[in-house]
């Protein structure tokens, strides 16, 4: 399954593969990359981690939400 994470980057937020360089997606709010992320993941598949703007981790969601290994309802 393919990794991808958002963070926050300098004055913008961005979506990237896990230990990637390069932004997939960019938006200057959390909010709009979240829609942004949510949109690439769709097509794309795999897992995306959340961080916050401190760098922590926030979330973690699965898609397609069929391939989530948790089989859990949250």
């Amino acid at each position: 399954m393919d990794k991808y994470e958002i963070q926050h980057d300098g004055e913008k937020w961005k979506l990237q593969r896990e230990g990637g360089n390069r932004a997939l997606r960019s938006a200057g709010t959390k909010a709009d990359i979240m829609k942004s992320g949510t949109e690439y993941m769709r097509d794309h598949g795999g897992s995306l981690k959340v961080r916050g703007q401190n760098g922590q981790y926030q979330e973690e969601r699965t898609y397609p939400r069929s391939s989530d290994p948790k089989r859990s309802k949250g």
